[in-house]
C-alpha cells in the first residue's frame, strides 16, 4: 500500500494580491496558519486557485517557499507544479522538493494536450526526477483533456505516483478507476459539492475551494464520513450545497476571492484576463454568504 498523502479536506489555498497585483506573500503566510489552526488537513499551494498560470516562476517558488515556512510541519504542502511543457513540469517539480513541499499536484497537460499514452510518459518521466510523493490532477473542463481509469491504473504502477485529484465529476469513472487501482492510488474530489459521495466510494478527502472561506466545513464533511458518520457528512454536505455552486457561478477562483473580500479578507482581485464578478454575480454571491452568516 502506498503512503496517504493526507485524509479530510485540504485547502486549495488562494494567492493574495496587493492593489498593484504583486503577490501579498505576508498574507499567504497569515492564511496559511488560519487555514491549519481552523481544521485544514493540507495545504495545496499554487494550483489552479492560486492562479499559477500567471505567476512567475520566481513568484511560484517564493510562494511554496512562504508555504513550507509557514506551515512549519503541522500538515503537508502540496505544491502545484504542473504544465503543458514536460521539461518545465520536471523543472518546477526539482525546485519544489528542494523548497520542502511533501508532494506535488501535477495538472494534466493543457492546450497541446496528449493523447492517454503521452499521459502516462508525462506523468512518469516527472516521477523519475523527484523523491517525494505526486497527485495526478484530471479537470478536463479546463484542460480539454480526461484521464480515464484504464489509464489511472497505468499510472499507479510508479511508486511516486500515489493519488489522484478528480474534478470530472463522473462517479461512474470514479467508481471504475478505484476498482482498478486498488490501495495503489488515492482519490481525491476537486468538487466542493461532491465530498460525501465520493468517500462513498473509497475517496480519502477533499482539494477543496470551500475551505477558503470555511475550511471547518469542508473539514468537518470529510472527517464525520471517515469517522463512520456517513449521515452526518450528507447532512453537512446538502446543508452547504448552494454555497459550494454559488462559489462557481464565475470562473474559480474569481467567486471565491471575491468572497474573501466580502468577509474581510484583503486577498485582492485575480489576475487578467479573470475578470470581477458582474453586479449580479455579486449581489447573488453576497446574499449566499449572509444566508450562511459568513459576513
Amino acid at each position: 500500500m502506498k503512503k496517504v498523502l493526507f485524509t479530510g479536506a485540504g485547502v486549495a489555498i488562494v494567492t493574495p494580491f496587493n492593489d498593484d497585483f504583486s503577490v501579498n506573500f505576508d498574507l499567504l503566510a497569515e492564511l496559511v496558519d488560519y487555514q491549519i489552526k481552523h481544521g485544514t488537513d493540507a495545504i495545496i499551494v499554487c494550483g489552479t486557485t492560486g492562479e499559477a498560470s500567471t505567476l512567475t516562476h520566481e513568484e511560484h517558488a517564493k510562494a511554496i517557499k512562504v508555504a513550507v515556512d509557514s506551515t512549519a510541519g503541522r500538515v503537508p504542502v502540496i505544491a502545484g507544479t504542473g504544465s503543458n511543457d514536460t521539461a518545465y513540469a520536471i523543472e518546477l517539480s526539482v525546485e519544489a522538493e528542494k523548497l520542502g513541499a511533501d508532494g506535488l499536484l501535477m495538472v494534466t497537460p493543457y492546450y497541446n494536450k496528449t493523447s492517454q499514452d503521452g499521459l502516462v510518459a508525462h506523468y512518469k518521466l516527472v516521477a523519475d526526477k523527484v523523491n517525494i510523493p505526486i497527485i495526478v490532477y484530471n479537470v478536463p473542463g479546463r484542460t480539454g483533456l480526461n484521464i480515464l481509469p484504464e489509464t489511472y491504473l497505468r499510472l499507479s504502477e510508479h511508486p511516486n505516483i500515489v493519488a489522484a485529484k478528480e474534478a470530472n465529476g463522473d462517479i461512474s469513472a470514479l467508481a471504475r478507476s478505484i476498482n482498478l487501482c486498488g490501495d495503489r492510488m488515492s482519490f481525491y474530489t476537486g468538487n466542493d459539492d461532491q465530498i460525501t459521495s465520493f468517500m462513498s466510494l473509497g475517496a480519502k478527502g477533499a482539494i477543496s475551494v470551500l475551505s477558503n472561506i470555511a475550511p471547518q466545513v469542508s473539514h468537518d464533511i470529510a472527517n464525520k464520513f471517515l469517522e463512520g458518520d456517513a449521515k452526518g457528512s450528507a447532512e453537512l454536505q446538502l446543508k452547504y450545497l448552494d454555497l459550494c455552486n454559488d462559489l462557481f457561478i464565475d470562473v474559480n477562483p474569481i467567486c471565491c476571492k471575491e468572497a474573501m473580500v466580502m468577509m474581510g479578507i484583503p486577498v485582492g482581485p485575480c489576475r487578467m484576463p479573470l475578470a470581477p464578478l458582474n453586479d449580479a454575480n455579486r449581489a447573488k454571491l453576497r446574499a449566499s454568504l449572509e444566508k450562511y452568516e459568513l459576513i
